[in-house]
């Protein structure tokens, strides 16, 4: 990772680090990128809510950027806000808590509904692990971004841009004519930085639209701040591993306590995922040891259904860690039954 990051990341734990770090609870004061001390495993919720309040010249966005979240995130945070004229003084919530995808703690993890980005550095001898998070933009419905497990292959500073023939046909019949090459500049839609992944055409990149990030505005690739993707490439070595993953429920634990987090599914899999409570109840079901009876399943389901992105807790009582680990895989899907019957669900 960059030297001035690490410099300061382990300063700042060596100060701290004996504040609750354990339970992911450290806020580590670096800009570009929410970062924090990473838990044990089975412990996967980090950060806490905040407020701030708005100027008078703010827009969602504005304050979205200064804080590091994107556009939809903060919406769905604050329903009651006006996105474009909040007003001054008015309080704003930041959802700048999370709880960690069901995914490999290695190299990069992005989840695509919650168009969030979390890179997992590795750890040198003496170094505490460490979580860094950034809001991203993902693919439009028609341009999906590809789901699955890549690598970082190639990195590029001011690259340029060669628009497929496809995009190229896209502006020509909004009447707008591409060249074959778009050279670095502010026309340029990646940036001054780009990471080409292993899956052919698509990029981890930076933006000349910086407002798009945290939207459905991409032809499939994943767009940071320009300030993200900074820092990103300087600590993204090449050959990082890359896991895409789609996980708008995610349920985790944290000082004993079980919470769920919720994001719209994407559009086309609304199907899926928002008229089904089966992949809520498997996400809250995947992380709870067999003798948890104390879970509030009408809570889960309310929390999946208003899909805020807000990390809620959804247990009744505060249960040993260490049982949560020692739960089997084998005794899952049955677990899913269960609450689905309680629920009175089909599954």
């Amino acid at each position: 990772m960059g030297s001035t990051r690490k410099i300061l990341v382990r300063a700042t734990v060596l100060i701290n680090c004996f504040v609750v770090a354990w339970a992911g609870m450290l806020w580590v004061p670096i800009s570009h990128g929410d970062t924090f001390v990473l838990p044990p495993e089975g412990i996967n919720v980090v950060g806490s809510p905040r407020y701030v309040k708005a100027r008078y010249e703010d827009t969602l966005s504005d304050i979205a950027r200064r804080y590091g979240l994107g556009f939809q995130e903060i919406a769905l945070a604050n329903p009651d806000i006006d996105p474009w004229l909040p007003g001054e003084g008015t309080e704003v919530l930041l959802p700048s808590q999370y709880v960690l995808p069901d995914a490999p703690r290695d190299g990069i993890v992005l989840n695509v509904p919650e168009m969030r980005l979390y890179y997992y550095p590795k750890v040198e001898a003496g170094e505490v692990p460490i979580v860094i998070t950034h809001p991203v933009s993902i693919g439009r419905v028609e341009w999906n971004t590809p789901l699955g497990t890549t690598k970082v292959t190639k990195k590029a500073v001011n690259p340029s841009w060669y628009p497929p023939a496809s995009i190229r046909k896209e502006h020509e019949e909004r009447g707008e004519i591409l060249p074959k090459r778009v050279p670095p500049g502010p026309d340029n839609p990646l940036g001054a930085y780009a990471m080409r992944l292993g899956i052919p055409g698509y990029l981890i990149h930076g933006t000349n639209r910086p407002y798009g990030v945290g939207m459905r505005v991409t032809h499939g690739c994943v767009r940071l701040y320009p300030e993200d993707i900074k820092s990103l490439f300087d600590d993204v070595p090449i050959g990082t591993a890359v896991h895409i993953v789609n996980q708008p429920y995610k349920a985790g634990w944290r000082n004993g306590l079980l919470y769920v987090e919720a994001h719209p599914p994407l559009d086309e899999d609304v199907e899926k995922f928002a008229r089904n409570r089966t992949p809520v109840i498997e996400a809250v079901v995947k992380v709870s040891p067999e003798s948890n009876s104390s879970i509030d399943w009408e809570k889960v389901v309310k929390v999946s259904e208003e899909t805020r992105g807000l990390p809620t807790q959804v247990s009744t009582e505060v249960l040993d860690v260490v049982a949560v680990l020692s739960d089997t895989q084998s005794k899952v899907q049955e677990k899913i039954k269960a609450a689905a019957t309680e629920l009175n669900l089909s599954q």
